[in-house]
């Protein structure tokens, strides 16, 4: 097989049988499959991927989850069904253009890239929609180190070790280029795609993406630099905040006893206010180390402690 499209998709049954007959007079010549991710629809989107398995056959593969997952699930599991050299990962509402598809695979080989993001350089959206979209991109820049315009573009391609090698969960299908980095494939290459008006229903994502965005690119930026050596950063954390507290203490401490040593006024302990802050810092640095400890010790016992991507090998 040449070629996987995995659609994810959500109550888009007017668009389906449109998005599969332009794939179709695309790839007409080669050997591809579309793995539809029916992501739990309420519409007649099931009904509409049964009807396209009968009228292409041995081109159409569908997945119905029971309800709805979200984005993330419906990739994962669409990428764990393609069998194509290259996996491409597509919107299902017409917006993505399969014209590209044979740019990017062509690009993907010559390149020598592991995975092409498409950007959307003109988009067709309310500034309600790309002023946030480009301030979640500058930042995702920042943290990830990856030189990317556009990494939420649905429209990707990959090739097949990847998609096997990366698991999307959460929302975290944002930051997939992001999770390729991490499991070792740096070759993450740009191409400029066209960009669709909605032709059908209306858009699934609210504002809580962004949200929702923003933690899913912590998480990803705290386990991909600490997620093997949590005591890294939490047993640092509560050391330097326990000495500087117990610098802090000593200090009033000494003062108290310099004072009494040589009877001179000064105020009880308790009434100075940063007796409390100095006890509090302790406290608070004792539990960080103690959390990087545990952390160290659950991740030193867990199964994908010895889990290493292997590219060559001699024997």
């Amino acid at each position: 097989m040449d070629i996987s499209i995995v659609i994810p998709l959500f109550n888009e049954a007017e668009s389906l049988p449109e998005l599969m007959e332009w794939i179709n007079r695309v790839l007409n010549k080669r050997k591809f499959e579309v793995v539809f991710v029916d992501d739990g629809s309420k519409d007649e989107s099931w009904s509409v991927i049964e009807k396209l398995q009968m009228n292409y056959p041995g081109k159409v593969k569908g997945l119905r989850f029971a309800r709805n997952y979200g984005k993330s699930a419906g990739l994962q599991k669409g990428f764990e069904t393609a069998i194509g050299a290259v996996v491409f990962t597509m919107d299902a509402d017409l917006q993505d253009s399969p014209d590209e598809i044979l740019v990017m695979e062509k690009l993907l080989h010559e390149g020598g890239y592991d995975l092409i993001s498409g950007w959307k350089k003109k988009r067709h959206d309310p500034l309600s929609k790309t002023i946030p979209t480009k301030l979640y991109n500058w930042m995702t820049r920042r943290v990830s180190g990856i030189d990317l315009n556009d990494f939420n573009c649905g429209l990707k391609c990959y090739k097949n070790n990847v998609v096997k090698a990366i698991e999307v969960q959460g929302e975290m299908h944002r930051y997939i280029p992001l999770l390729a980095k991490a499991a070792g494939f740096d070759k993450i290459g740009e191409h400029v795609v066209s960009h669709k008006a909605r032709k059908y229903g209306v858009t699934k994502f609210g504002l809580e993406r962004f949200t929702n965005g923003m933690l899913d690119l912590l998480t990803i930026a705290f386990v991909q630099r600490f997620g093997r050596k949590p005591m890294h950063l939490f047993g640092l954390l509560g050391l330097l905040t326990f000495l500087v507290s117990s610098g802090l203490f000593t200090a009033i401490a000494g003062y108290k006893l310099y004072a009494i040593n040589f009877a001179l006024e000064a105020k009880n302990i308790t009434e100075i206010s940063a007796f409390y802050l100095a006890l509090t810092g302790m406290i608070l640095g004792s539990q960080l180390f103690l959390a990087g400890f545990i952390a160290e010790m659950v991740s030193r016992n867990s199964p994908a402690r010895k889990e290493y991507r292997i590219s060559e090998q001699i024997n």
